[in-house]
């Protein structure tokens, strides 16, 4: 409880310092046309940022369809998802997924357990959200060495920064699609009286088990293991009712607002499980649900302030109890409990602008406490605290210039290891759990250099080097025990050290008239990667994958680029084509999971009311497996959208979108259900979206 008092006091004391500068005058941002808000506190141009970032607007989440996290983003060059069914999914971002992927509400930590495991879902919903953004590979230094390998920020407005253009302006979407059934409404509000602006938001959505064009469990799974499987085309057990809803209110002044919200999340989903009549598993204990519920609180504001060299102010500080139960569905009852609560909170001074160099210094703080109980409890319960510091520098010499940062955290875990019996493969591995050092400290350096050049309007250049470190996770450094949504029975390595990274990104932008394109070509070599594999052993009736450390190289690309076929006042043809590839070696060869290449080409017509895009996508085959994998064979998705404004009221859409049009069968490699839970087949959905 002291760090989270320590926290909660340092970043309101620094807040309500600059608190006399909310009335002041706008101190003269620079204007940027689209203004990054993830990866650095000050303007950044999207046009003009280093790294890989992609966007979602609020527009494009209006007629979106209703998904996770993952789900939501899989498909964008360099994103696929971890695809555990309907009900939990998490990005994978170039290859890499859990601990890796750091999400974010409004960049601080979601204090969920989604990390822990893959059949745990993200506690946000992107309904939720006003805009998401997406920073791909290391170059992620003012969030810390969790951020390894992306960020995602979900970014909402549930705390008000700035005054509704009328007394009220608001939102609704509501959809409905075929293949399960699915219906879901969502929807926003924002009043103000005077300088004070409340806002209400929420999200409902449902769907049943859902179609497949073919019998859900693989070809190759039935094969290898000699399987006699349910034939039925229906994914079972897939079924998701998800309600999130909160307010906030925000005093917003002409240079700042200060604000607190409360959210409250609550699901019911199923796990899709191998639908197999034989032979049977003395193990399986049947189908299972998961119920999660979490609350959240956050404090966010803004101010001008000055102070020394600095001329902004910012804060978020998020508080959430969170607490998800795996439900037995046969036997009645609980199986496994998980419980995370905790603060996580930061600070940013953002420096005046000179004509060359932008900058900021920041502070970030957490606090989580985690517990597991029940049969499946494979982690101890933990602590975590930690404490970073960071600056980011910007240096614009017209033309050219570079960018960098610095960043040092200590971690600490502490872990109950009271009375905690060591598992027959833990101690054949000389494993006493009773006798593990129960607290361990981790310091970490992460910094990054980028050099940028603009010799051109219409062309942009960077070479960005950074080096990054990331803590191993509690699970990797004390699980001992069966993990059902793995598969496997999970073995930690309390002798872990830090995971380091080495990475170079090469970036190019042009905009040559009707040609736009980028490319990311980049590589990332690891010391002391955190691997799991099979060691041979087996208990509980699961294979034993022990976490361990090796070195490991990633490497890959991402290219998109658009070009206008014809265009006369409101109305153009576009073509869009996207592609992206990872290849990774460890020490002990191919890393799990990793996905295959992908292409896609879009044929969009935009009009004053209507708007149409045919998508042909195309996903390779993956041969290229670790020990313990099976291939994935490739697909084709071939998906049509039509979006009608009537009257040309542009507030007012009207959609509908047919998906997998041609019901190919859809297998994500980087799934752990890949052979027992393909994605839907054909599917139509409709909707409408309204904003006032």
């Amino acid at each position: 409880m002291r760090h989270r008092s320590a926290l909660l006091g340092v970043s309101l004391i620094a807040l309500f310092a600059a608190a006399p500068a909310l009335g002041a005058a706008p101190q003269g941002d620079a204007e940027v046309d689209e203004l990054v808000v993830t990866g650095a506190p000050y303007a950044v141009s999207l046009e003009t940022v280093t790294t890989s970032l992609s966007i979602v607007t609020r527009e494009d989440l209006d007629v979106a369809p209703p998904a996770g996290l993952g789900d939501l983003l899989n498909g964008q060059p360099g994103l696929r998802s971890t695809a555990y069914g309907p009900g939990a999914s998490r990005p994978v971002i170039r290859g890499l997924a859990g601990p890796r992927v750091l999400v974010l509400q409004n960049g601080v930590g979601l204090v969920d357990a989604s990390a822990l495991s893959p059949d745990h879902a993200v506690a946000s919903e992107p309904g939720e959200a006003s805009r998401i953004e997406v920073l791909r590979g290391p170059s992620t230094l003012a969030y810390g060495g969790s951020g390894i390998g992306g960020v995602v920020n979900i970014i909402d407005d549930r705390i008000p920064s700035r005054m509704p253009e009328t007394a009220y302006e608001g939102r609704v979407a509501v959809s409905a699609s075929s293949a399960d059934s699915g219906q879901s409404i969502n929807g926003g509000l924002k009043m103000a009286a005077g300088p004070i602006v409340f806002a209400l938001d929420a999200v409902h959505r449902t769907s049943e088990d859902y179609d497949v064009p073919v019998t859900p469990v693989s070809r190759r799974l039935a094969l290898a293991e000699g399987l006699t499987v349910d034939l039925a085309n229906t994914v079972r057990n897939a079924d998701v009712t998800l309600d999130a809803y909160g307010a906030g209110v925000s005093y917003v002044a002409a240079d700042g607002y200060l604000g607190v919200s409360v959210k409250q999340t609550d699901t019911r989903y199923g796990v899709p499980r191998g639908q197999i009549l034989a032979p049977i598993d003395p193990a399986d204990e049947g189908p299972v649900a998961i119920d999660l519920t979490q609350t959240r609180y956050d404090l966010r504001g803004e101010a001008g302030i000055a102070i020394g060299p600095f001329e902004r102010i910012r804060t978020s500080i998020g508080y959430a109890d969170y607490e998800h139960a795996e439900l037995v569905l046969d036997a009645g009852e609980i199986g496994t409990r998980f419980l995370s609560n905790g603060v996580e909170g930061r600070v940013e001074l953002v420096q005046k602008e000179t004509d060359h160099l932008k900058g900021a210094i920041g502070v970030q703080a957490l606090s989580r406490d985690f517990e597991a109980i029940g049969d499946e409890a494979f982690v101890p319960g933990t602590r975590v605290s930690e404490v970073g510091a960071f600056t980011l520098q910007r240096l614009d010499l017209g033309g050219w210039g570079f960018d960098g940062g610095l960043r040092i955290d200590k971690r600490t875990i502490e872990a109950n290891m009271k009375g905690r019996a060591a598992s027959a493969p833990a101690a054949g591995y000389g494993i006493d759990w009773t006798t593990v050092q129960d607290s361990l400290d981790f310091t970490n350096v992460s910094a990054s250099l980028g050099l940028f050049w603009e010799p051109t309007d219409g062309h942009f250049y960077a070479l960005t080097l950074a080096s990054n470190a990331r803590a191993p996770t509690e699970a990797e450094l004390f699980a001992d025990g069966p993990h059902p949504g793995t598969g496997s029975y999970e073995l930690g390595d309390p002798g872990l050290d830090s995971e380091t990274v080495l990475s170079l990104e090469a970036t190019g932008r042009w905009s040559l008239g009707d040609l736009g394109a980028e490319v990311h070509l980049w590589g990332a070599s690891y010391d002391g990667f955190i691997e799991q594999a099979p060691d041979g052993q087996v208990e509980d009736g699961l294979k034993v994958f022990r976490y361990f450390q090796t070195g490991a190289e990633f490497y890959g690309f991402e290219a998109e680029a658009s070009y206008d076929l014809w265009s006369d006042g409101d109305r153009s043809l576009t073509v869009e084509a996207a592609a992206d590839y990872v290849h990774g070696d460890t020490d002990s060869g191919a890393p799990a999971r990793i996905p295959p290449w992908s292409a896609a080409s879009r044929l969009i017509w935009k009009g004053d009311r209507l708007e149409t895009r045919l998508e042909l996508r195309r996903v390779g085959q993956q041969e290229r497996v670790a020990a313990f994998e099976l291939p994935t064979d490739g697909y084709t998705l071939v998906n049509l959208y039509a979006d009608l404004k009537p009257f040309g009221n542009p507030d007012l859409r009207l959609f509908v979108e047919g998906r997998n049009l041609t019901d190919a069968e859809v297998r994500e490699h980087a799934s752990f259900l890949k052979d027992v839970a393909p994605a839907a087949g054909r599917s139509v959905r409709t909707g409408i979206a309204w904003r006032f």
